[in-house]
């Protein structure tokens, strides 16, 4: 087995600005991802779940608590594991170098990173590419694709090193309903494939009940786990299953959960504004 679980116990975040001070983002946070999970996070805008994300990333630091990865620590007081390819991330406004080639931009990662040569790479690309239906494109540029096409592109890119975790920060927010839907189902067909072990934040319930084992439920700030909820939903999934009465039922009951503490956020806002 290749994936990895993610272990986020007690973690706290404070930063300072210049307009607010001392501000504190995640407060006791804990949460255990299971190795070839598909781990969903939701929360009110603001709660702190991209930065939980980045801290299992390695792009930011904590102020308390500790991430593992497997028996590995990656992240805790003084002390944090650089970005590498065991966590790889898919960003919201993606990444692919435009002056690149699809299978430039697959291969680049592996071959920078001393994972393959660049035959390997190419090979390993071309076959990824190959078997979820993406051959034919391996010459084109960024630009001359779809969004939606991009995003598969994007998804391939970060699944070639074999990462331990993959981390994806609301990767398709930016698509019309149609691609979203498309590359979603892209997706459960590489994890149904690949099990690896993916840590996905959305503001989108849909999305969150359609494609996680498990959603996590963010308080607004400072952010911590309100709840779990098991989804519990056979796999593989369609989009035939989103009328059915046990995802209403679930939607129903995590759109209650967000619903709750997105008020609170509103009215923390409304009391910040009136100091």
């Amino acid at each position: 087995m290749n994936s990895l679980g993610v272990t986020i116990r007690h973690v706290t975040k404070k930063y300072v600005t210049r307009r607010d001070g001392e501000v504190l983002a995640l407060n006791d946070c804990s949460i255990g991802i299971h190795p070839e999970e598909f781990f969903v996070l939701v929360g009110p805008s603001g709660c702190g779940k991209t930065t939980l994300l980045n801290i299992v990333a390695g792009f930011d630091t904590l102020t308390s608590g500790d991430v593992s990865l497997g028996n590995m620590l990656i992240a805790a007081q003084g002390v944090i594991s650089d970005p590498g390819p065991d966590r790889m991330v898919v960003f919201q406004h993606g990444g692919l170098f435009p002056w690149m080639t699809v299978l430039e931009n697959v291969c680049y990662g592996p071959i920078v990173q001393k994972q393959m040569t660049r035959a390997e790479a190419c090979n390993h690309a071309r076959s990824m590419l190959a078997g979820v239906g993406l051959q034919g494109i391996e010459e084109r540029y960024p630009g001359e694709m779809s969004s939606g096409m991009r995003r598969r592109v994007e998804i391939i890119r970060a699944l070639i090193g074999r990462p331990k975790v993959l981390l994806m920060d609301e990767p398709f927010r930016a698509l019309d309903a149609l691609n979203k839907s498309v590359v979603q189902e892209f997706l459960l067909r590489l994890f149904d494939t690949h099990l690896n072990t993916i840590f996905f934040i959305t503001h989108d319930l849909r999305e969150a009940l359609f494609l996680g084992d498990r959603v996590g439920v963010m308080t607004t700030r400072p952010g911590r786990v309100k709840t779990i909820i098991d989804v519990g939903l056979p796999r593989p999934r369609s989009t035939r299953m989103l009328d059915s009465r046990d995802f209403l039922r679930l939607k129903a009951q995590v759109t209650e959960e967000v619903h709750e503490e997105a008020l609170e956020a509103f009215a923390a806002g409304e009391r910040e504004a009136a100091r």
